[in-house]
């Protein structure tokens, strides 16, 4: 029988690892991840109440599910979100109820990161033509070889230029300049950011975005800011696709002004095949899988395990979405 007094944790995100062992020591774990539905499961804020009310569960662990509403009128010790921003908490609603709501920033920054230099590499270096030309047994076509077809610059002594110095943009920096890169980046926020927007764009062989979406951030792209860019610059977005205007990326690659871009977000998760990015051979497009690895999963239930501890043991969160449920 389960322990009246010992915490029970409904945990509908993916959990790994240690901290899914420090979990278990710590409280009675009901491990349902949305993820290993198929179709997929995505329960609503009444559902949500519902399976926590069932299983008698005090603590509440969620990544695609939303937590608000009748949720917050649970008797919870806590929430914990498996984002690094905690989009799918009612924050307001669970720091009135009392509720602190622990999260994991940076969880995919080394995820992303990655993805982000293997666009790159795609892009730069002409893999996917060059890819199916060889399955196509095209390897000389119309005359030519290879060599010809794919010449492209290395990166070892270009300008990267990163936009949003936070976990992913520092992660993507070292990368680039364990690659012989010279990386300059712009930031309102981070002072190592020593760059304006404008002069970036101007000097960057390669625009990567690393922001967060705000008001002030939200379309901060433009014809007129791939109009700065150095000819021929290759553009990653492995961010937000509401970062850039979609439109204007298409009319830059179209007149040969970017020479190629590597995309991992489009808006409301969807590119339509049609769509004119899909036709361009200088463009790889990935369905935004920047952050699916396992070291994910288990960088955030590490994070939100140790969080969890400190709550039971009366401690305050490191990661506290809503500190001000302590004042």
């Amino acid at each position: 029988m389960p322990d009246a007094a010992r915490p029970r944790a409904l945990v509908t995100a993916p959990f790994r690892g240690d901290g899914l062992d420090k979990l278990n020591a710590i409280a009675d774990v009901i491990l349902d991840p949305w993820i290993d539905h198929v179709p997929l499961r995505i329960m609503s804020d009444t559902d949500l109440a519902a399976r926590a009310t069932a299983e008698g569960a005090t603590i509440v662990i969620c990544e695609a599910d939303k937590c608000a509403g009748p949720l917050m009128d649970l008797p919870l010790i806590a929430i914990g979100s498996a984002r690094g921003d905690p989009t799918n908490v009612d924050l307001a609603a669970a720091t009135a109820a009392g509720i602190p709501v622990v999260h994991a920033p940076g969880r995919n920054g080394d995820a992303v990161a990655e993805l982000t230099v293997a666009l790159l590499f795609i892009v730069a270096r002409h893999v996917l033509p060059a890819d199916r030309d060889v399955r196509a047994g095209e390897m000389f076509k119309d005359g030519t070889i290879p060599y010809q077809r794919f010449r492209g610059w290395e990166l070892k002594g270009r300008t990267a230029g990163i936009v949003g110095l936070g976990a992913v943009g520092r992660a993507v920096k070292w990368r680039l300049e364990g690659l012989g890169m010279r990386v300059i980046a712009t930031d309102p926020f981070a002072a190592e950011a020593t760059h304006t927007l404008d002069d970036l764009l101007a000097e960057a062989d390669v625009v990567s975005l690393h922001a967060v979406i705000t008001p002030e951030t939200s379309g901060m792209i433009g014809a007129a800011q791939f109009a700065a860019m150095k000819d021929g610059a290759i553009f990653l977005n492995t961010a937000r696709a509401n970062l850039h205007d979609t439109d204007a990326l298409v009319a830059a690659l179209r007149t040969g002004k970017l020479g190629a871009a590597g995309l991992d977000h489009f808006p409301n998760e969807y590119l339509a095949p049609d769509h004119p990015l899909a036709s361009m051979q200088n463009v790889v497009l990935t369905p935004h899988i920047g952050g699916a690895t396992f070291d994910t999963e288990a960088n955030h239930s590490r994070m939100i395990a140790d969080d969890l501890e400190r709550i039971i043991n009366g401690e305050r969160p490191v990661h506290c979405a809503n500190p001000e449920v302590y004042a």
